[in-house]
């Protein structure tokens, strides 16, 4: 049994989102960097990589507490032993026949895992709801002209709602497709078409990623919001 960190809140495997993803786990887990002590990775047993150690408290409390969810929810789905590595491309290296997704934001830390037989792809995104006025500031910049045309159509008081969204479930889709096509594609490359506050929202491809994921293509995805944060997961089937 690995110990937890005093950073770190007991592992929690409820389900946070609207719709439950059959035959996923996930383990979320909420973290305070000030608690972070200089054993906690050889006491957790997660070997900290190079570029973590010569980082500041709060992305080795990220780092330590996405890896601590990771490994759970891979003894949960599997038994497997084992802390995904750091690949080349900065994204987790998972056991080959497993799809998953680890994302951290402000204190709160989280990954989901499933059999790649069963889904292909999982992408899952974290981030801070925007100020309005930083939404307002960052629009040009994470939505596509067309997006921000049906930005002009929102209520003000959804903007903020809006622009964290389109940010977090472009991240959530790049996770999801990356490992499919191994293609980097950025946030002009898709449109978020429509979402719903019962957080269900629709993706477009804007570009060809490869024969099977080219332009125009059509995605799912879902989120939900708590305690000012928005939790975003594009899964791809089998």
């Amino acid at each position: 049994m690995n110990l937890l960190p005093a950073c770190c809140t007991p592992l929690n495997d409820h389900w946070p989102l609207p719709e439950p993803l059959p035959g996923t786990v996930f383990i979320g887990t909420r973290f305070d960097p000030a608690l972070l002590a200089a054993g906690d990775f050889q006491h957790c047993a997660v070997p900290p990589p190079a570029s973590i150690q010569r980082s500041v408290a709060k992305r080795q409390a990220e780092f330590l507490a996405g890896r601590l969810c990771a490994r759970a929810a891979l003894q949960q789905l599997d038994q497997l032993e084992c802390v995904p590595a750091i690949g080349e491309d900065r994204a987790p290296v998972w056991p080959g026949h497993i799809s998953g997704s680890i994302t951290h934001s402000t204190g709160h830390a989280a990954a989901v895992v499933g059999y790649k037989a069963q889904w292909r792809g999982l992408g899952m995104d974290l981030e801070n709801v925007l100020t309005l006025e930083r939404a307002e500031r960052l629009a040009g910049e994470i939505l596509t002209t067309d997006e921000l045309q049906r930005m002009a159509n929102v209520p003000r008081e959804q903007i903020a709602l809006l622009v964290t969204l389109t940010f977090s479930v472009k991240e959530s889709l790049f996770k999801a497709l990356y490992p499919i096509v191994q293609k980097r594609f950025y946030f002009e490359h898709a449109e978020v078409v429509e979402w719903t506050e019962a957080g269900h929202v629709r993706l477009r491809l804007l570009t060809d990623l490869s024969s099977e994921w080219c332009h125009g293509k059509e995605l799912t995805g879902q989120f939900a919001v708590d305690d000012g944060q928005l939790l975003s997961l594009v899964a791809v089937g089998a």
